[in-house]
């Protein structure tokens, strides 16, 4: 397992290699995950000042997005260098941006959040690890607070090479034994050529 974990700072030296231009980091476009716009925008989401944390926040557009719906937005990414160049795109930036391991993360932020968005991260991750990472990820959501999850999608019977690793929704299910329920999915194929199937799942803490 420490091996699988060590085996994420291939993350870091992609974007050390892509030296600025975004273009180069595979998972980066340049803008908001277009499920996360589209949920924020067809259910007219507003932070009024609630507290957000986006888990691996890459180059930033998804956490930027929240905090300009209102939220009172933390951002965490393993990569140094991710979250050096956010900075640089957004200098004037409300989110507080942090350099952070999953499987570290600050005692306070523990049942802290009312929404945590968790996009592509967990199909980065290792089958080993994962478990442990939504195990984590379920435990940063405040009483009353959501999880929204945004992955690869695939049926249970499927294979899953990786990384990135879609995952079925009897993986994602973990996530309710961690005191959260299910209360929204999407189940869809996106734009790619060829498409690529994405779930967007809202979970939320009674």
């Amino acid at each position: 397992m420490n091996q699988d974990r060590a085996a994420l700072s291939r993350y870091d030296a992609t974007y050390q290699a892509a030296a600025r231009d975004a273009d180069k980091v595979p998972w980066a476009e340049g803008r908001p995950k277009p499920l996360l716009a589209d949920w924020l925008e067809a259910a007219d989401i507003r932070g009024d000042g609630r507290r957000a944390l986006v888990v691996g926040s890459g180059l930033g557009d998804d956490a930027e997005a929240l905090a300009a719906r209102g939220f009172a937005v933390t951002a965490f990414d393993l990569s140094p260098t991710a979250i050096a160049w956010t900075h640089e795109r957004f200098p004037d930036s409300a989110v507080s941006y942090h350099v952070a391991d999953l499987f570290d993360l600050p005692a306070d932020w523990q049942g802290a959040f009312d929404l945590v968005v968790e996009i592509y991260t967990f199909q980065s991750l290792p089958p080993t690890i994962r478990p442990e990472a939504m195990d984590r990820v379920a435990a940063l959501v405040a009483p009353g607070g959501e999880l929204l999850v945004i992955c690869r999608g695939r049926e249970e019977h499927e294979p899953a090479p990786g990384p990135p690793y879609p995952l079925s929704r009897a993986e994602l299910r973990r996530l309710e034994s961690g005191g959260l329920a299910e209360r929204e999915a999407v189940d869809r194929l996106d734009d790619e050529t060829p498409p690529v199937r994405r779930f967007r799942l809202l979970y939320r803490r009674g």
